[in-house]
């Protein structure tokens, strides 16, 4: 048995590589292979484990769940170069996964980085999306539109820019045994959401050869190859699941996200911060199912 803390053991599913848009993804996988599709998308600087408490639930519920590590995280290919990370590129990833596993379509759940994967992919083809969920990142548009009018949005952002020096932030986040990465996790959840156990996993799959940079490559591709504005509408029933406590997000971007929806909205958590996922399993998992259900109704 493996000892990588950052690999899922034995009782947290099972452990696979895809190939997909020319890249190979590692991709743990939760209940019945013929359950309904759920793609369950990790974002910054988390990896497949982030979302473990909510795929547990989703897979003793019937659903077949699926949770790679996106490009550049642990175990999954690290391509060089920045312009590998544009989202148009990170959103067929996730298309070609859905794919290699045999499916024409999958509900998509993402948070943070992974929501704006699950945003594009919605857009670029939703016909591969039977629905979508979007945990505290706005509908890509309104994140841009607000980073342009919200002094309070730029300095909540401040890290954006930072990212953008060349190697630097690479050195920092890896200074002390990758402490600013936990210390700021820690700050910004509720008091015991991490514990030591959950940063040693953390830790094992940050200190990858090339995953601080690929990491760090998502944001830099972001600024460097900036995507036009989308206006045309979410075709798939999107669900966008906020705790308001977010540190780094501004609520109303929740809301406004809802108006690019064909068939949306909003659900505001009081008692979670940006990362719900992890402080409110269960109700992150009642937003899902409702969610889903939605999505099957006619």
């Amino acid at each position: 048995m493996s000892t990588d803390p950052a690999r899922p053991r034995p009782s947290e599913g099972a452990s696979t590589v895809v190939e997909t848009n020319g890249v190979r993804l590692h991709v743990v996988s939760l209940g019945p292979e013929d359950g309904p599709p759920v793609v369950c998308l990790h974002g910054f600087p988390e990896f497949w484990y982030g979302w473990l408490p909510v795929a547990r639930r989703l897979a003793d519920a019937g659903y077949r769940v699926l949770v790679p590590d996106q490009r550049g995280y642990n175990e999954s290919e690290k391509p060089s170069g920045v312009a590998a990370y544009r989202l148009p590129t990170l959103a067929a990833d996730i298309a070609g996964l859905i794919d290699a596993v045999g499916e024409d379509a999958a509900h998509v759940v993402g948070h943070d980085w992974g929501a704006a994967v699950a945003w594009w992919l919605a857009l670029d083809e939703p016909e591969r999306v039977e629905t979508l969920t979007a945990v505290n990142v706005p509908h890509p548009t309104v994140m841009t539109r607000t980073l342009r009018r919200s002094w309070d949005q730029r300095r909540r952002s401040w890290y954006m820019g930072f990212f953008q020096v060349p190697r630097l932030p690479e050195f920092v986040a890896r200074a002390g045994n990758w402490r600013l990465f936990e210390r700021t996790m820690r700050a910004s959840s509720r008091p015991g959401t991490f514990d030591a156990a959950d940063f040693e996993r953390y830790r094992a799959a940050w200190g990858k050869p090339g995953a601080a940079t690929a990491m760090v490559n998502w944001y830099r591709a972001a600024a460097r190859h900036p995507l036009p504005e989308r206006t045309d509408p979410v075709e798939p029933p999107t669900l966008v699941l906020w705790g308001t406590g977010d540190d780094f997000l501004r609520t109303e971007m929740a809301r406004e996200s809802v108006a690019y929806c064909r068939n949306g909205r909003a659900v505001l958590v009081d008692d979670a911060t940006h990362w719900i996922h992890h402080e409110r399993p269960d109700r992150v998992v009642e937003g899902l199912r409702e969610g889903f259900a939605r999505g099957s109704t006619p």
